[in-house]
């Protein structure tokens, strides 16, 4: 395993959901980031799908000492380089791409990947990477697909994300080769929006709990 998997692993130690962010107001960025420590979810995953999110990523990255900030939905080498400037202590991408692996290698941020496919996974795991996003899950196969690999890619961790909710993250955790699940429902838009930090925190706290 790479010293970057093992960085990665221990940022994200027993921390069971990753919550994933769209920050839409940067206002917003520092607020929810302390709900969600408060919650026991330091580590936040901020996606590069708004103008805001690389402000908001510097901001929390700043203000809130005890969130660990990473950047979500990296395309490009260019963003991987903008995401660590601003801050972002992991880096997490939709899916692998021989640049972005190039991009990766060449910083001391390191590099959550999607893939879903054999193919992806294994060559993820040829540039040394041991722990990879799945992504995205529910679409992809899900459960079955993450029971069906894990005896051939054994070891090969994931972080399922996309369609994981309250309902079914349990499910996920309870597989052995699922480090973590990444989802939004522990801060969901309409809560943000309206500044209700500490129910958003409650959500946090149940979530922290998920898999225990």
């Amino acid at each position: 395993m790479s010293s970057k998997t093992e960085n990665l692993l221990s940022l994200l130690n027993g921390q069971p959901v990753i919550p994933v962010l769209k920050i839409a107001n940067v206002a917003d960025a520092v607020p929810l980031a302390r709900a969600l420590a408060r919650g026991g979810l330091p580590a936040i995953e901020i996606t590069l799908r708004t103008a805001d999110a690389l402000e908001a990523i510097r901001r929390v990255a700043g203000e809130v000492e005890e969130a660990i900030v990473g950047a979500g939905t990296i395309l490009d080498a260019n963003q991987l380089d903008e995401a660590a400037a601003a801050g972002s202590r992991f880096i997490v991408s939709p899916g692998i791409t021989r640049e972005l692996l190039a991009a990766a290698s060449d910083s001391e941020v390191p590099l959550l990947p999607g893939a879903i496919t054999p193919g992806e996974i294994m060559a993820a795991r040829e540039a040394g990477l041991r722990f990879l996003k799945f992504f995205p899950a529910e679409q992809s196969g899900g459960i079955a697909s993450l029971k069906a690999f894990a005896s051939p890619l054994a070891d090969v961790k994931f972080c399922p994300t996309g369609g994981i909710t309250g309902k079914n993250a349990a499910d996920y955790l309870s597989l052995s080769n699922v480090i973590c699940v990444g989802g939004s429902w522990v801060a969901p838009d309409d809560m943000v929006k309206a500044g209700k930090w500490d129910q958003i925190e409650a959500l946090a706290r149940a979530a922290s709990e998920l898999g225990k």
